[in-house]
C-alpha cells in the first residue's frame, strides 16, 4: 500500500517561536491520538519567525553562562528560548526558511530511524542548492547541518522524536538579514564557523531575486523525493481541526504585525565570506 502525502503548509508572516512551539506541542498530541485508529497526517510546517535565539536540550537554563547570554541578547531585540530539540544555541528570525516536519518515522518500511532521518534532511537540502542554485556544498566539515565549506554554513538542522512523531527540524538561511544576528553567538556550538545564505552563494540567481518565499515550491519537492512521498498543500478546511490551530496562529500573527526592523547590524562582508 503507498503511503498517503506529507501535508505542507506555508505562513506567510514571521511567527513568535513560542506559540509556533506550542502549535507543534498540540499537532503532536493530536498525531498520537489520531494514530491510534490509523488517520494521523504527516505535516510540514514551513515559516520565518520572528527573532529568536533558542537553547538546545544540552545547555541548562540554570547555568549562569546561559542565563547571561539571555540577557545580553534579549537586550539586542531577539527572544529567548530553551528548547528540547537538539543541538546548542542557534538563531531563527526573517530571511530564514524554517521546516517543522512533523512525521510519524514508524511509516516507513523498515520504520526509519532518526540517523537516517537526519540524513534525508540533508540530502533534501543539498539537493536543493544544487538544482535551484547551482551551490556546491561539502562535507570538509561533518557536524551535522549543510555546509558550503568547512567554515561556512548555510542550513541547521536540529530534531526531537517521541513516540516516533518528529519535532522541529531545519532552518535555511535564504536572505542576508539573519547574519549579523548569528554573529551575536557561536552557532551550534562551532567557534569557527560562520553563517552563510543562499541570496549571495547562488551562482543561477541575482541576490534581489533570491527570496524566502521562492524557495518553498522547489524545496517541498526535493523533500518528498528524500522522504520517498508526495507533497500536497495542505487544505485547511478539508482538516478542520488542524485548521483552526493553524488559523488561531496566523491571526496571532497578524495581531503582532509584521516585520519591518532594520537588520541589527550592517554587516559589509558578503554571505559567503569570513570574519
Amino acid at each position: 500500500m503507498s503511503l498517503p502525502p506529507i501535508f505542507y503548509h506555508y505562513f506567510r508572516l514571521p511567527l513568535p517561536y513560542v506559540r509556533t512551539l506550542a502549535l507543534q506541542e498540540q499537532l503532536h498530541t493530536l498525531q498520537l491520538a489520531q494514530r491510534r485508529i490509523g488517520t494521523h497526517k504527516d505535516i510540514l510546517l514551513l515559516l520565518e519567525h520572528r527573532p529568536v535565539y533558542t537553547a538546545g536540550r544540552r545547555q541548562l537554563s540554570s547555568d549562569p553562562a546561559v542565563l547571561a547570554d539571555e540577557q545580553r541578547l534579549t537586550r539586542i531585540g531577539a527572544d529567548f528560548v530553551a528548547t528540547k530539540r537538539g543541538g546548542q544555541y542557534t538563531y531563527h528570525g526573517p530571511g530564514q526558511l524554517i521546516g517543522y516536519p512533523l512525521l510519524d518515522l514508524g511509516r516507513t518500511a523498515p520504520p526509519t530511524g532518526i540517523r537516517d532521518y537526519i540524513c534525508q534532511l540533508q540530502t533534501a537540502l543539498r539537493r536543493h542548492l544544487a538544482e535551484a542554485h547551482d551551490i556546491v556544498t561539502s562535507a570538509a566539515n561533518d557536524s551535522t547541518g549543510v555546509f558550503l565549506d568547512a567554515h561556512n554554513k548555510v542550513a541547521s538542522i536540529g530534531v526531537q522524536v517521541r513516540h516516533r512523531l518528529t519535532a522541529h527540524g531545519f532552518s535555511l538561511n535564504v536572505t542576508p538579514e539573519p547574519l549579523a544576528w548569528f554573529d551575536q553567538v557561536v552557532a551550534c556550538g562551532l567557534e569557527d564557523v560562520k553563517a552563510a545564505c543562499i541570496a549571495n552563494a547562488s551562482q543561477r540567481h541575482s541576490p534581489d531575486d533570491v527570496s524566502v518565499e521562492g524557495e518553498i515550491s522547489g524545496l517541498t519537492e526535493r523533500l518528498g523525493r528524500a522522504f520517498g512521498r508526495d507533497m500536497a498543500p495542505l487544505d485547511l478546511k478539508a482538516e478542520p481541526e488542524i485548521g483552526m490551530m493553524i488559523e488561531e496562529v496566523e491571526e496571532e500573527a497578524r495581531k503582532v504585525g509584521d516585520w519591518h526592523k532594520e537588520p541589527l547590524v550592517q554587516s559589509q562582508r558578503g554571505c559567503f565570506g569570513s570574519r
